[in-house]
């Protein structure tokens, strides 16, 4: 299924259309998104609820099978003094497929900035949900950890 615009958020059934609407939010905030990565917790569960603070640099998702809490990216690295909040859909569901985003230092692989999108599994409502500037080093290495 193609993006499809409802009132002001628009829906998706694939991480295609996720990976989609993180481009386009990549490129309007100048730092365009190239390297992408879905999670996947190591059960094989692919939905989580996310939690996450901007402004530290730390994402956390946790698994909805089997409970298993993971910190995205470099997050390991930022949780001291961290106050991770949980995400909510419009629709309050907390359960999400989320879908990773990097741009990167032009000429290198070194990560520039960070992006998390989100496709809700209730309403199917895709959204950038967090997104800061980082530091990471190498995007394949950082995008394993998502």
């Amino acid at each position: 299924m193609a993006l499809t615009k409802k009132g002001e958020f628009w829906y998706g059934t694939t991480s295609g259309d996720t990976q989609a609407e993180l481009r386009s939010y990549s490129l309007a905030n100048r730092h365009e998104a190239v390297r992408f990565a879905a999670s996947k917790c190591d059960c094989g569960c692919r939905t989580f609820a996310l939690q996450t603070d901007e402004e530290a640099g730390v994402a956390i998702r946790t698994c909805t099978d089997c409970g298993e809490e993971h910190l995205m990216g470099d997050s390991a690295d930022h949780l001291e003094g961290s106050v991770p909040e949980t995400h909510e859909c419009v629709c309050e569901n907390e359960v999400f497929e989320l879908m990773s985003g990097v741009s990167v230092v032009e000429g290198t692989h070194k990560v520039r900035w960070y992006y998390i999108a989100c496709r809700c599994v209730e309403c199917n409502l895709v959204g950038v949900f967090a997104d800061w500037k980082c530091e990471a080093g190498d995007a394949a290495a950082f995008l394993a950890k998502v």
